[in-house]
């Protein structure tokens, strides 16, 4: 097989050549779309799932699709050590510019209101290096969104948005993924800022993406977010799905696959998108011929798998220190072989695998949660943010 035809695309937030198994999502977020545009009450969107189920690929078709019917729309990654103020800044001048006000003054002003509310965050005093403008050459508004209480600017913020963008019978959309990594301060004010928004009919919505405990942080910063989102999990592909993902962009190059080695394909890879590319794309590469066989997939699956270990489980393993590792390993022996990809562990039975107390471990499990390898669901139990990472760490012995 030509490996310069290969249609595979094994990348972090890479577009996969057939988008399976989110026809649902697509199709739910088009009505949403023409319900805010036509002044209807809906809500905004939260995804979660694991990390390699398509998260962020999905997060860019919204965007795209919110794009094609004019809306303004602006995408940041939320980090832990950083404010909200400066990437949602950029994000709403983003999608001020995408919308296309007719109005340049009003248009004007809201930029200063955006100016106003990212150069809140440096204070008065700040140093001209830190007086961060994104490229908006207009003066900020003074008194409107630089109160520097977060939640009463950014209420008053994306109203300002708001009103613009209804003016136009469009909308802006902003997109945030890694949601799970905002400050605290920050989760409770974009909540407050969406239920404002919500009553006062404004066509903003926020989009965001994040990790299955995401539900859960929202909940802890305000109880009325559990009515506030319409929330849907992102899950690995059904056998039907993952098929199409491997045999749409294989027929594009007129190659195909047989039976027998999409359903070892299926058995290699749980249905997980991320897994789905890197050994559709190892297949292509070894498979002399089309048909693509499962012999061909059994010759593959050795090197997918190192492109896995250093790429997608490497990486993460990487980042944890000696003691974190020691921990991580423990989770893959509570939960033994027979364990499903995702399955949690109770933190006392972790404990009980290192012959320690589970109080002494408190600061590595704490330290890995932080660091997005592991996530409680529920009180007691954690889980790998990562599909297949404990078979990956019982195999590094």
């Amino acid at each position: 097989m030509d490996p310069i035809r290969n249609p595979y695309a094994p990348g972090a937030g890479q577009r996969p050549p057939e988008l399976a198994g989110r026809d649902d999502q697509l199709r739910a977020f088009d009505v949403v779309l023409e319900r805010v545009s036509r002044g209807r009450p809906e809500r905004s969107l939260v995804l979660t799932g694991l990390r390699g189920v398509g998260k962020t690929v999905l997060l860019n078709a919204l965007r795209s699709a919110a794009v094609r019917r004019g809306w303004g729309t602006g995408k940041l990654e939320a980090r832990p050590d950083q404010s909200l103020r400066r990437p949602l800044s950029s994000a709403l001048h983003q999608a001020v510019r995408e919308l296309g006000h007719p109005s340049t003054d009003e248009a004007d002003h809201v930029l200063g209101v955006i100016r106003s509310f990212a150069q809140r965050e440096a204070g008065p005093d700040a140093k001209l290096r830190d007086r961060w403008s994104p490229g908006i050459d207009v003066p900020p508004v003074r008194g409107r969104a630089d109160s520097g209480d977060v939640e009463i600017d950014l209420v008053e913020l994306l109203t300002d948005v708001g009103g613009l963008a209804s003016d136009t019978g469009r909308g802006i959309a902003v997109f945030v993924d890694e949601m799970q990594d905002l400050g605290a301060d920050d989760v409770s004010a974009l909540c407050a800022a969406c239920h404002e928004l919500s009553q006062n009919g404004l066509p903003v919505i926020v989009v965001g993406a994040g990790l299955p405990h995401l539900p859960a942080v929202l909940s802890a910063s305000k109880s009325y977010s559990e009515r506030l989102f319409s929330y849907q999990r992102i899950d690995r592909l059904s056998r039907e799905e993952s098929d199409r993902a491997l045999s749409s962009p294989a027929a594009e190059e007129d190659a195909a696959y047989a039976d027998a080695a999409l359903a070892a394909l299926y058995d290699a890879t749980s249905g997980y998108p991320y897994f789905i590319q890197a050994y559709g794309k190892a297949a292509w590469d070894v498979a002399p011929r089309s048909p693509i066989t499962a012999s061909d997939i059994a010759v593959a699956a050795p090197e997918a798998e190192r492109e896995l270990a250093v790429g997608f489980f490497g990486s993460r393993y990487e980042r944890a220190t000696p003691g974190e590792r020691e921990y991580l390993r423990a989770m893959a022996d509570a939960a033994g072989p027979d364990s499903d990809a995702v399955g949690s562990v109770g933190t006392a039975e972790v404990a009980a695998v290192l012959g320690k107390k589970p109080q002494s471990l408190s600061p590595a499990r704490d330290s890995l949660l932080k660091k997005g390898l592991i996530y409680s669901g529920e009180r007691g139990r954690i889980a790998f943010t990562v599909p297949h990472f404990g078979r990956y760490l019982r195999e590094q012995g």
